[in-house]
């Protein structure tokens, strides 16, 4: 009997690791018959696995969805990975998941073994998480989700930077968590190009049921960095950094600026301008050497700033 269980967990393991097994497979893997695997799937579904059985060339076991959420088998790797997203999601950006992740952690923590409890605590004790910079609902983040999957148009409003009201109707693709934000990469349908929407200024979501073709389509997270660094501002900040690329992602975050490699020793920084004086003060505290492209006039100012700072230092 206890051999029988422990073929039967395995089985269900290995029902969860893909979608679809033919009986033979897992009677190799398992090394019993296909009668018993016939038996062991029995056995399964009076547990209330809800496991499907198609016939032919294509067909095979299938782990389906229930009507309630069985319990889930996972090795020592994927146990340390979920409870150390749990501890994360605690204090996270989605609003209303955080109570939920705290008692599945709590759960999680009663039956995790001594040794893998502590490989999260000390993953978590060498974490920084960035703080949250705004919270949004998970539903409307789990509708987003859902539309991305299926390719379902959206309709929502939408607050812009400048306080400028708009309904857009969409094609989402992606969603991007960036610096303590969500966003929404989208083909824009008024306008007829991509867009990036900022979770928190969307409102009033609306998931159709038109599903729409795919198109191909920029790489989601960089064409998210590009738009957030430079899209709100009209006017740019070009300068070479004196160092590599990872360096000057170290450096400037995503936010905040876009990096371009130039060599092993040189990078393109792109910055939004918006005050040129507080700019010069930031791009000299990087602690990097580095040369102004555009505009000139952030050349006049990082002049003025080298004369006020020599002169206090005279003077102190």
């Amino acid at each position: 009997m206890a051999r029988t269980t422990e073929r039967v967990l395995q089985l269900l393991g290995l029902l969860q690791q893909r979608p679809v097994w033919s009986g033979p497979e897992l009677a190799e893997r398992l090394g019993v018959t296909t009668r018993c695997i016939r038996r062991d799937v029995t056995r399964l579904r009076e547990l209330g696995y809800p496991v499907h059985a198609a016939h032919g060339a294509a067909g095979g076991y299938q782990l389906g969805r229930g009507r309630t959420l069985p319990p889930l088998l996972l090795d020592d790797a994927e146990a340390v990975a979920v409870a150390v997203a749990l501890a994360q999601t605690a204090g996270g950006s989605v609003a209303g998941a955080g109570e939920g992740a705290v008692g599945a952690l709590g759960k999680l923590d009663q039956v995790l073994p001594p040794r893998l409890r502590a490989q999260v605590r000390a993953i978590s004790e060498a974490t920084s998480v960035h703080p949250v910079a705004a919270r949004i609902d998970a539903d409307d983040l789990l509708a987003l989700a859902r539309a991305c999957r299926e390719r379902l148009r959206v309709r929502f409003g939408y607050t812009a930077r400048d306080g400028t009201e708009s309904d857009r109707e969409v094609e989402p693709i992606r969603l991007v968590d960036l610096s303590g934000y969500w966003y929404l990469m989208a083909f824009d349908r008024d306008r007829d190009d991509w867009r990036t929407f900022r979770l928190d200024r969307v409102g009033a979501i609306r998931v159709t049921t038109w599903q729409f073709p795919a198109r191909d389509h920029p790489d989601p997270l960089e064409w998210v960095r590009h738009s957030v660094a430079e899209s709100p501002y009209p006017q740019q900040i070009r300068v070479i950094l004196d160092c590599s690329a990872e360096r000057g992602a170290a450096l400037v975050p995503p936010r905040s600026g876009t990096i371009t490699p130039i060599d092993d020793g040189h990078c393109e920084l792109v910055l939004g301008r918006l005050d040129l004086g507080w700019e010069a003060m930031h791009l000299v505290a990087l602690g990097v050497g580095f040369r102004v492209i555009e505009p000139p006039e952030l050349v006049h100012e990082l002049r003025r700033l080298a004369a006020r700072m020599l002169e206090a230092a005279e003077r102190s």
